[in-house]
């Protein structure tokens, strides 16, 4: 990734966040923003969010998917860069993932 997109990247991150944690209200889940992958054209921008528990994922990427136009609206604003990717919502597996791979492990230690 080029110097550039990484930046944009970490200042949707940043950003997101924040507009997240004001604007939405989440019942049962806790989403947490892992990865922003943005194209080299600074076109599209994937965001990886992570959601505890596991079970309200989908509930999570709805009212996300949901607010998605209203978030690149705010982004925009928050941050004056042109073109501004069009943001798109993913469920980050990663972290699940090695929490699974850590209790294995730990059960391999105990026998």
């Amino acid at each position: 990734m080029k110097y550039r997109s990484l930046r944009v990247a970490n200042l949707i991150r940043d950003e997101l966040g924040k507009i997240i944690l004001k604007e939405l209200e989440f019942p049962n889940a806790i989403p947490t923003i892992t990865q922003v992958e943005i194209d080299e054209k600074l076109e599209a921008a994937r965001i990886k969010v992570s959601v505890i528990p596991s079970s309200e994922s989908e509930k999570a990427l709805k009212i996300l998917q949901e607010a998605q136009r209203r978030f690149q609206h705010l982004l925009l604003k928050k941050i004056n860069i042109k073109p501004m990717p069009k943001i798109r919502f993913e469920i980050d597996h990663g972290p699940e993932a090695a929490a699974r791979v850590e209790k294995i492990l730990l059960e391999e230690d105990n026998k």
